[in-house]
């Protein structure tokens, strides 16, 4: 099996300068592996397997069924699920009629779902059964044309099924009968009874996908990928990966909403031939449990992940000799932690250590990865083929000397087609350089040594990193400034040994307001109901005042010196 090669790879050898990539669509490539290895296990979800055989043909149904419903070309379809096979279906099968599947957070409230939606300009979507309420909520500020509701039972196997109804599914409130729904199963009859065409032949450079990030000003925006973007990514990591992924697994806890889990975890994956663990929902019990059981040969998330992976009891004394690779990205690893996890990964019988990458969703995800046979204290990395790096001073596109710190700038065929209706933003981040490319100005400070290795420094946008996850400080503070009781707010990022940074929030009261219990769980219930799960405060603490600079602005670096302080 190591020998097998895929349709689009020449050779698992050293990584080469420049790579040849399909002119087709993410779906057309994966359409082509699938009729490669029909009888090789595509994806695996709560101990149900599905072959490529069977991935082609959900995907083909899919994409009837969406056509069917009057999906357009170029149309946009908000998905917002976790990580399940349904998932999988549709963002392939969107692509395959020519629309653009638009991916959201599930845990997102329902006033980011709403904005989501206005921002993509979506009004067909893709949930589960536990979200149809957060949905009702959200039909009152948004237009929703069609809602397709499918549910985590239909994804598992018979026992599975029936264990599941019989304790999680019981949890859930059933969708009323009466509801302006598309229920799953009624979605796949109207695939099934279609009949016409429904191929859209899309190429390279065409639209594929919008994937939501801050981009270098911190304010969320939809980021328009397109084929050409997903299928170089593939390709440049099945070759910078070193060891063969053809035939081999890797567990997909990265959400497919992100870049990291989207075009690694599962496109890679597909492209090449392997298969995708889906990990729904990520608890340290359960991953430990699935890398026990499934022996995946990579694993891929962000530090937080392989943090509690080393603290978790339920690997003591098992064996990791499965694994062939481990790659870190979503945040900077720091030293003391790479050392912690090669530690634990050489203690559990694996040959493998730690790789760090570097990237944005700019880029779809990584750009930069560190070698499998060289390590450089502190880098992320060489770029990926076909991709280059510059060190520019911050706000031109003048390239400083090596060694000096600047502006990551990067150029390849992974670079976004660009920001969703944001001129002036695209025209901030792209830039035309006098050699004629275009450059990714990616908002962070880093370091070129001379021989090429990367350096990341922190970041030149102000934004918190919490679990992997991006959070914007201006978002959550116009969420908090909206209560009645609060005249100002500044929301920092804290130091936190597991999820790396923590949201905590500043609040000035307005004239009138007292800081009691009342008034306190009345905020809390305020940034619960509008803001995500996992960008909530820890914490909120009233001040009289806040520090200010010399031009009147929130001195956001003197709150953040005062916590460091504090530890």
């Amino acid at each position: 099996m190591e020998n097998i090669r895929t349709p689009w790879l020449e050779s698992y050898g050293d990584v080469p300068f420049h790579l040849e990539y399909p002119e087709d669509s993410m779906s057309r490539v994966v359409l082509d592996t699938a009729n490669t290895y029909p009888d090789w296990e595509a994806l695996s979800f709560m101990g149900k397997k599905t072959k490529y055989s069977e991935l082609a043909e959900k995907i083909e149904l899919c994409a009837k069924a969406f056509k069917a419903l009057g999906v357009q070309e170029n149309q946009h379809v908000c998905l917002c699920m976790p990580n399940m096979p349904q998932a999988v279906f549709c963002f392939y099968a969107l692509n395959r009629i020519g629309a653009i599947p638009t991916m959201i957070h599930p845990l997102s409230a329902e006033g980011e779902i709403a904005f989501y939606l206005k921002e993509a300009e979506a009004d067909v979507v893709v949930t589960l059964d536990q979200l149809y309420p957060r949905f009702v909520t959200v039909q009152e500020k948004v237009s929703i044309s069609k809602l397709i509701i499918t549910s985590v039972s239909e994804a598992l196997g018979i026992v599975k099924k029936v264990g599941f109804q019989l304790t999680q599914g019981r949890k859930i409130a059933p969708v009323p009968q009466k509801a302006n729904v598309v229920m799953w199963k009624d979605f796949l009859t109207l695939g099934e009874s279609f009949e016409g065409r429904y191929i859209v032949n899309r190429r390279a450079n065409d639209p594929a996908c919008i994937l939501f990030s801050g981009g270098t000003t911190g304010v969320t925006k939809g980021i328009l990928l397109s084929n050409l973007n997903f299928n170089a990514l593939a390709l440049q990591t099945i070759h910078m990966c070193h060891y063969p992924i053809t035939g081999k697994r890797m567990l997909a806890a990265m959400p497919l909403f992100h870049g990291f889990g989207l075009g690694v975890c599962l496109h890679t994956m597909m492209v090449a031939g392997g298969s995708s663990i889906l990990v729904p929902r990520f608890t340290p019990k359960q991953y430990s449990e699935l890398i026990v059981k499934e022996r995946p040969n990579y694993i891929a998330g962000v530090p937080t992940l392989f943090e509690n992976i080393t603290r978790s009891p339920y690997l003591d004394g098992k064996k990791l000799d499965s694994l062939m690779g481990v790659f870190s990205g979503g945040d900077s690893l720091t030293k003391e932690l790479k050392k912690k996890i090669d530690r634990f990964l050489a203690e559990h019988g694996a040959n493998v250590r730690v790789r760090e990458g570097y990237g944005t969703t700019e880029c779809v995800t990584a750009s930069c990865l560190t070698p499998y046979h060289i390590e450089v204290e502190g880098s992320i990395g060489l770029p990926y083929p076909d991709t280059y790096y510059k060190i520019c001073k911050v706000g031109s596109e003048e390239e400083v000397p090596y060694g000096e710190e600047g502006e990551i700038c990067l150029t390849g065929p992974t670079v976004m087609m660009g920001y969703l209706n944001h001129p002036e933003e695209n025209a901030n981040t792209l830039r035309r350089h006098e050699d004629g490319h275009v450059w990714l100005h990616t908002g962070d400070l880093g370091v070129m040594n001379e021989k090429g290795f990367i350096f990341f420094k922190q970041r030149i946008k102000r934004m918190i990193i919490t679990s992997g996850y991006n959070v914007y400080p201006s978002q959550i503070e116009n969420i908090i400034e909206s209560h009645e009781a609060v005249q100002m707010s500044c929301v920092i990022g804290v130091k936190d040994p597991i999820k790396m940074q923590k949201v905590k929030a500043f609040v000035v009261l307005c004239d009138g307001f007292e800081p009691n219990e009342n008034l306190m769980e009345s905020l809390r219930e305020h940034c619960r109901k509008n803001i995500a799960k996992y960008a909530l405060p820890y914490d909120i603490e009233i001040r009289k005042s806040l520090p200010t600079t010399l031009v009147g602005k929130v001195a956001y670096t003197v709150l953040e010196k005062e916590e460091a302080e504090k530890e």
